[in-house]
């Protein structure tokens, strides 16, 4: 019922929509008659003080409620021009350059993914257009075109996607919403599904140790998603989905301008799979069944007279996922070794307020403000075992900006407070504890871990630029730790240029962080493992990162290409280590040795023009830990990667319509397998002794653009229907010892189809 009630509130604002909005693109007018977008453009009316700018494709958006006629296009370098609107709802119009000499002519194109050339830090922006050559249907599936990225599944029940970044997961990562973190603690295992894909503007990925500004948690890297901004996003958005799977979505934006300085966006996204998928007909469901309502309320205030701009968001989301045996009824067999099943239901509400001021007269000063609260409460069951956890969490943040002696040195210093109040319960787990590593009583009782970590920090952060060929940033932090104590965070990063077009980078930091060991591994959960829990207190995890890259930009037979090369190491003074090398127990226990993970990546970007993109990437890691056990690669983990992906776009016609196409190859290397040789046992299965075969998957996308309102996607993903035979471990007696079903390092439903349509009013 719920689904349906959003759905008409989806629809509604389709019967309320009024605005006078006109649309358009803008374009270079050159003799090649190549169509090179400009972003950037102003396009404002004349005589009022609406306006705007065009996007990363050249594309905009104005609103006219004066009822002007004239438009006006400026482009730095490009002779302005007015429109005479009337009754236009679309334009696609040409700049030319205001010089008409002809000795030199220079041209560029946007890229829908880039590395920056300029900053200190290894950043890769991914802007909305890389979002739509895939599905995208929320956060986690944002990254199946960028090779940066690693995304696999952590079990073969709850159909949860997972990302690496330099071989470490995603707690290693912080993952922020415009520079607020926002996936941790509670979160940190389903949170990446809860991001609709549609509401994000650009993703930035920051390798390596990212900066002190944003906290002491990130160890591998940073990634920041931009949302939809309410001035900037189409008036009305509808965007639906369906896959061959049983998955239905539908979203929507709406935007309104309140007045010239106000405006404010109503989203909404709706999912729902009530389809039972069972293709290697082990008992099992090959994808959980799921509802999801998700609604964000945002306001925009920008005076840019005063230097005044804020975000306020509010937001609220449930989520209900089931997944087990297909013949599980959750109302008769909750609980109960009828059948095995699973239920983890979500309600999550969060806000935040973001405040920043430019100093008219001193435009180097600014000061910004973020405040940001959630409250995560998750009530779950996994055959028999319960786990539930609520995170409440507060996150305040002041940033201040200026310079020394002159724009070259800037500076950024500030004070930040985080609060989180954990209440989390696990019930029906058998547990023991383990002083030394060996196993003692079983105890079946529950586990109350209720906690509260607060933390008060400083930071401060230099950065020179001389403007040419060298770029470094250092900052160091202060933090008071409640369970961590008082400790500091130096970060470092270094650009510069040898000789035109080359980039070299390096960067070292430290990171810190409290590890989650029941909400950052639930998969343990879809196990019957004894879980062994050390006597003394886990300490906190610490780790130090250092970098270099190497970006080179040449021609190619004559066509702009990039050769990327980066290596990453972690080396960790301390880490929680999650040990499953018993098949019949899981340890957690502080590290006593070594735990290091080396990445190399290598990636070869061709852009034959605006309309063609190529990408090939190589990835080789070496993730090891002491475990209990001795030195060993982390299981389930691939040594080697190989990624190619192509894009092509027909020309953009006159009447908006165009053609894009988009596929990407991966090939996933073996893995290793935790130990499954009990000692002192004969029971052996032969599949789990040897390393995983490696496999390929294709996914591919034909887009159709009838307009600049309509388009319509058709895709594929694993088009060589890759399985992974025999994904459950015991999944003929799920209530067994041995029962596991996280042994999965590859697809396990096979080819998947979707389609979908964008539709916009304006």
């Amino acid at each position: 019922m719920k689904i349906y009630l959003s759905i008409y509130f989806l629809l509604l604002p389709l019967f309320i929509a009024s605005q006078n909005n006109i649309t358009g693109v803008v374009f270079e007018n050159n003799p090649s008659n190549n169509q090179m977008a400009l972003p950037g453009a102003s396009v404002y009316w004349m005589d009022s003080s609406e306006g705007v700018v065009t996007d990363f494709d050249g594309k905009f958006s104005i609103s006219n409620t004066g009822s002007y006629t004239n438009l006006i296009i400026s482009y730095v370098g490009y002779k302005t021009d007015t429109l005479k609107i009337d009754n236009k709802k679309f334009v696609k119009h040409y700049l030319n350059p205001a010089s008409n000499l002809d000795a030199v002519t220079i041209r560029s194109f946007a890229k829908s993914t880039s590395v920056s050339y300029l900053s200190s830090q290894n950043i890769t922006n991914v802007s909305s257009e890389e979002l739509l050559k895939a599905a995208c249907c929320n956060l986690s599936e944002s990254f199946e075109t960028n090779p940066s990225i690693d995304v696999n599944f952590t079990d073969a029940v709850t159909g949860v996607k997972q990302i690496q970044m330099l071989g470490l997961t995603s707690p290693y990562i912080l993952i922020t919403s415009e520079n607020i973190p926002t996936i941790r603690g509670a979160s940190q295992t389903y949170g990446m599904s809860l991001i609709p894909g549609t509401w994000v503007e650009s993703i930035q990925i920051t390798k390596g140790a990212g900066s002190v500004i944003n906290g002491y948690e990130s160890i591998s890297g940073q990634i920041n998603v931009e949302l939809q901004k309410p001035n900037a996003d189409t008036p009305l958005f509808l965007n639906s989905y369906a896959s061959s799977m049983g998955r239905l979505e539908l979203n929507a934006h709406y935007n309104t301008k309140i007045s010239d300085k106000l405006s404010s966006g109503l989203y909404f996204h709706v999912n729902s799979n009530n389809q039972l998928n069972d293709g290697n007909s082990d008992g099992f469901l090959d994808s959980p069944l799921s509802e999801q309502i998700n609604v964000l309320n945002r306001w925009q205030y920008t005076d840019l007279e005063k230097g005044m701009v804020a975000f306020v968001n509010v937001r609220y989301l449930t989520d209900e996922k089931q997944s087990g045996e297909v013949d599980f009824n959750p109302g008769l067999d909750r609980l109960t070794t009828n059948y095995w099943g699973s239920e983890v239901n979500t309600e999550r509400f969060e806000s935040s307020l973001k405040i920043g001021y430019v100093n008219p007269d001193i435009t180097y000063q600014t000061l910004g403000v973020q405040l940001a609260y959630s409250d995560h409460d998750q009530n779950s069951y996994f055959g028999l075992n319960q786990y539930n956890i609520n995170h409440q969490s507060v996150f305040s943040n002041i940033i201040y900006n200026s310079i020394i002696s002159d724009t070259r040195h800037k500076i950024k210093t500030g004070l930040n407070f985080n609060s989180d109040v954990y209440k989390e319960n696990v019930s029906n787990v058998s547990y023991a504890l383990s002083p030394d590593g060996n196993s003692s009583q079983a105890i079946n009782q529950d586990i109350y871990n209720d906690r509260s970590e607060k933390s008060i920090g400083a930071f401060f952060e230099y950065n020179f630029d001389n403007l040419s060929n060298l770029n470094l940033t250092a900052g160091i932090r202060i933090d008071n730790h409640n369970k961590m104590g008082t400790f500091l965070t130096p970060r470092f990063h270094l650009r510069y240029t040898p000789v035109e077009k080359s980039v070299i980078r390096f960067s070292f930091g430290r990171g810190k962080r409290m590890a989650n060991i029941f909400a950052e591994n639930q998969n343990l959960f879809a196990t019957t493992r004894l879980i062994q829990l050390p006597v003394d207190d886990l300490k906190s995890e610490d780790a130090w990162n250092y970098g270099i890259s190497f970006l080179q930009n040449f021609n190619l037979f004559n066509k702009k290409s990039e050769i990327i090369l980066d290596y990453y190491y972690t080396d960790f003074d301390n880490k929680v280590i999650v040990d499953w090398e018993n098949p019949f127990e899981i340890s957690f226990y502080n590290l006593i040795g070594k735990s290091f993970a080396a990445s190399f990546q290598s990636q070869f970007n061709y852009y034959i023009n605006e309309n063609i993109e190529f990408k090939l990437a190589y990835k080789l890691y070496n993730v090891k830990t002491d475990y209990a056990s001795g030195r060993l690669a982390k299981p389930m983990t691939p040594k080697e990667r190989f990624f190619i992906n192509f894009n092509i776009n027909s020309n953009l016609n006159d009447d908006g319509s165009q053609w894009k196409f988009d596929t990407t190859f991966n090939w996933i290397g073996e893995q290793r397998y935790p130990n499954r040789i009990p000692e002192n046992t004969t029971s052996i299965i032969p599949i789990y002794q040897a390393p995983t075969p490696d496999f390929t998957t294709v996914n591919a996308q034909l887009t159709r653009v009838f307009s600049e309102k309509f388009e319509v996607y058709l895709g594929v993903e694993n088009l060589t229907n890759t399985k992974q035979k025999n994904p459950i471990v015991g999944s003929e007696n799920p209530f067994d010892q041995g029962f596991d079903t996280t042994f999965v390092y590859g697809p396990i439903f096979g080819s998947m189809y979707y389609t979908g349509l964008r539709f916009k009013i304006y």
